[in-house]
């Protein structure tokens, strides 16, 4: 669950982490009732749960009750990379002199959290040296001890006060105890703000909690525009499903081999638009809602990728054929079928006209030189 700005900054004012003076417009009707909280010169913020929104202009500064209000106004509403605005949030602007990085995620090769730590933020850590970048691996079963903190302050160049690093010690301290107190699976603070005052704020948020842990940070509401009208759809019927920017259309069963489907596309130039994963489901029905909603995704042509076991592969294949016959399918099928009773399900869809092949590589080519040949047809 994708948290929007003003959700992690709730989340950082509950765990002591010092943050901007601000409050959450939901609406242009309610500015009114938040303006004694707000405090100028200010900055307001779109809020959607994806990158580059001062780019887009979703990003505005205001010196009073007016210009805040005709600049939420300006970017309610407004489109950021397929994102619609709904709401922002507005507060005071800092007077910065130094900007940081500084995260936690879980790093599951170790089995422990990571913290990562940067003199050098306001820009994506992918884009920081790796000698810039402290990384701290924190045992979940010993917690949080100074010597992680002098770990990741190592890498601060001259110039920074006692009292600063003492600030920033403290922070990193608070970071990983709220990291741990509301499950999540990413908190990040960029940028890591130090005033000329010197003092310490979490100028920005970013935070993802475990889907597994919603019913224990139920003050958290997940926001409905991080998902298409297909996904809640699909979701309220218990299936993964994830629509993507490509016209390949992939079903799958567990989430690594659906994965692995989508970098085999990759490698031979196909582009997914549509994720389903199957899970461990042996009912043909479910198999056919599932083909439903692939449906209404409009894709190009559709791969069907499958590791028979407890999801028998003619279950699958069942559920693929009822659709087909009942209502028909506007795209070509790749299939690609191994394990428990794959023999049978080959057949089925053979029988019933879909493209079979033996391996996920015969698959994943195939279903590139068709979209490519769709391609030139368009053209």
């Amino acid at each position: 669950m994708k948290l929007l700005e003003y959700q992690g900054k709730q989340l950082f004012r509950d765990a002591g982490i010092p943050i901007p003076k601000g409050a959450y417009l939901p609406s242009l009707d309610t500015f009114d009732t938040i303006k004694d909280r707000l405090s100028y010169p200010a900055v307001v913020k779109a809020q959607v749960l994806i990158g580059g929104r001062g780019k887009a202009g979703g990003i505005q500064f205001a010196d009073n009750d007016a210009e805040a209000k005709a600049q939420a106004k300006k970017i309610i509403g407004m489109d950021i990379k397929g994102h619609e605005v709904k709401s922002v949030y507005i507060e005071e602007k800092l007077d910065i002199d130094r900007e940081l990085y500084v995260s936690c995620l879980i790093d599951r090769t170790t089995r422990k959290t990571l913290m990562l730590f940067s003199a050098e933020g306001g820009i994506e850590i992918e884009s920081v040296p790796e000698d810039k970048i402290a990384k701290v691996y924190i045992d979940p079963l010993t917690g949080f001890s100074q010597f992680h903190a002098r770990q990741a302050l190592a890498v601060l160049p001259d110039g920074y006060s006692k009292d600063e690093r003492k600030q920033l010690a403290k922070m990193l301290g608070q970071l990983y105890d709220a990291f741990r107190s509301f499950d999540c699976e990413l908190l990040e603070i960029n940028p890591l703000a130090i005033t000329k005052d010197g003092q310490v704020i979490a100028a920005d948020s970013k935070a993802i909690i475990n889907d597994a842990a919603k019913f224990r940070q139920k003050k958290f509401e997940e926001e409905a525009s991080e998902y298409t009208e297909l996904e809640k759809e699909a979701n309220a019927q218990g299936i993964a499903f994830i629509q993507l920017d490509g016209t390949i259309g992939v079903i799958a069963n567990g989430a690594g081999l659906t994965m692995a489907t989508l970098d085999a596309l990759n490698e031979y130039g196909g582009n997914a638009g549509v994720f389903l994963d199957l899970g461990g489901t042996d009912d043909p029905d479910q198999v056919a809602r599932a083909m439903r909603l692939m449906k209404k995704a409009k894709p190009s042509l559709i791969l069907v990728n499958l590791f028979g076991g407890i999801t028998k592969c003619d279950t699958v294949a069942k559920g693929i054929r009822e659709v087909f016959e009942k209502e028909g399918l506007d795209c070509p099928v790749v299939t690609r079928i191994k394990g428990t009773n794959e023999k049978e399900a080959k057949e089925i869809l053979k029988d019933a006209g879909f493209i079979t092949t033996n391996t996920l590589q015969d698959a994943a080519k195939k279903c590139s030189e068709l979209e490519k040949q769709q391609i030139k047809e368009v053209a």
